[in-house]
Parts: structure tokens; C-alpha cells; sequence
């Protein structure tokens, strides 16, 4: 004989027999744990990564002796990040047969007076196809007024796959302020540098030639 009319047929009745059994005291308390933990973990991975990303920004190094003028030097460190390494002018001066030389100023301050064997790489117009026959792993300088912007045209080479990038501290305004020749457009030796404009003439302050801007 069927017993199928034991079983419950009111939707109601259906509804409780299937309902599943209350989670244990047990299970509540691994839940809890588990999320917990989870929380914690993710808070230290981003403490951490916080922490180094404070590091790598905070701890400038020492460039007193890359810069003739103190006040020089302290406006120049309060415009970078220290993003790629920096090189003096001196260490260049010596070794510049070593590296290649990109300027990342416009094309008026190139053609008026540029560090020698420079190729302009721009700036706001950044031309990439300069970059078409330097291999990945060249020494590369890069340069501007300052090196405000010779910073970002770096950290762009680095993204790029440039691994021996560094910026020039200082920049021409330093080159010439150390006494080290500047030629134009044409190849020849210059007695004009672009000071971008007048406020930061001041900064080319050993210079015996024309400031223009």
C-alpha cells in the first residue's frame, strides 16, 4: 500500500521539511575567523605597500655637492620625486661619450643652445621615434631647465623598458653655471641659453653668455 499521502502536501509543510538545519555555534564561530582574518591581512598588505610607496618618496639623496648655488640645490629637491636616479653635471662632463643624451625641453630652447650630441625627445610634444635606434639597454641622461621635466620623460623611458635612465641634476641651467659648453641648432657653440622665462633666468647665475627666453 502507497503511503504517499503521509507526506506532506500543504506548501507550508513542504516549505519546513526542506528548510535547512540552523548553522552550529561551531560553524558561526569559523565564519567570523575566517572573515576576520581575511580583514586583517588585506589591512597589513596595505599598510605595507603604503609604507614603501612613503619610503621610496621621502628619502631624497644628499645633492649638495651636485649644485655650486645651496639655494639652487633646495629648489630644485622640492620639484622632484626621485622617481629615476640622478646624475651631476660633473659625472656627465667626464664620462658624456658614455650615455645618450636626450633633451626633453622644447624645440625653440634646443635650438638655442644644447648640451653637445643632445637629441631633443621633447616634452610636451614627446617624440617617441628618437627612441628607435637606442637600445634597451643604453646609458641614457635626460635633461631639461632644471630637471623638472627630464624627471617625467625618464620615468616614462623606464615604463617603456629603458633600465639605465637617470636624470640631470640641475640640468643645463647647472651645465652652463659650471662652465661646460652649450652649442645651437647648427652644432656651433652658443653664447645664448633659454632660461625658459624670466623668473627662472635668476637661477643661471655663472653664465657669460646671453639669457633669452
Amino acid at each position: 500500500m502507497s503511503l504517499s499521502w503521509l507526506k506532506p502536501t500543504n506548501p507550508l509543510a513542504q516549505k519546513l521539511t526542506n528548510k535547512k538545519a540552523p548553522p552550529t555555534l561551531e560553524g558561526l564561530f569559523t565564519f567570523t575567523m575566517k572573515k576576520i582574518l581575511t580583514m586583517f591581512i588585506s589591512r597589513i598588505v596595505f599598510a605595507f605597500s603604503m609604507l614603501i610607496n612613503y619610503s621610496c618618496h621621502s628619502q631624497k639623496p644628499n645633492t649638495e655637492a651636485l649644485v655650486n648655488n645651496p639655494k639652487f640645490n633646495q629648489k630644485i629637491s622640492s620639484m622632484l620625486n626621485f622617481d629615476v636616479p640622478i646624475m651631476g653635471v660633473h659625472e656627465l662632463s667626464t664620462k658624456q661619450s658614455n650615455y645618450v643624451i636626450l633633451d626633453a625641453r622644447d624645440k625653440l630652447e634646443f635650438d638655442i643652445a644644447h648640451i653637445k650630441g643632445a637629441k631633443l625627445i621633447g616634452y610636451e610634444h614627446f617624440d617617441k621615434s628618437v627612441l628607435n635606434k637606442i637600445p634597451k639597454d643604453s646609458k641614457i641622461v635626460v635633461y631639461c631647465s632644471i630637471g623638472y621635466r627630464s624627471e617625467k620623460i625618464a620615468l616614462k623611458l623606464k615604463k617603456l623598458g629603458y633600465s639605465n635612465v637617470f636624470n640631470l641634476y640641475g640640468s643645463i641651467f647647472e651645465w652652463v653655471n659650471q662652465g661646460n659648453a652649450v652649442y645651437d641648432k647648427n652644432e656651433i657653440l652658443s653664447h645664448r641659453i633659454h632660461t625658459y622665462n624670466k623668473e627662472w633666468s635668476k637661477w643661471v647665475d655663472n653664465c657669460k653668455c646671453e639669457k633669452v627666453w
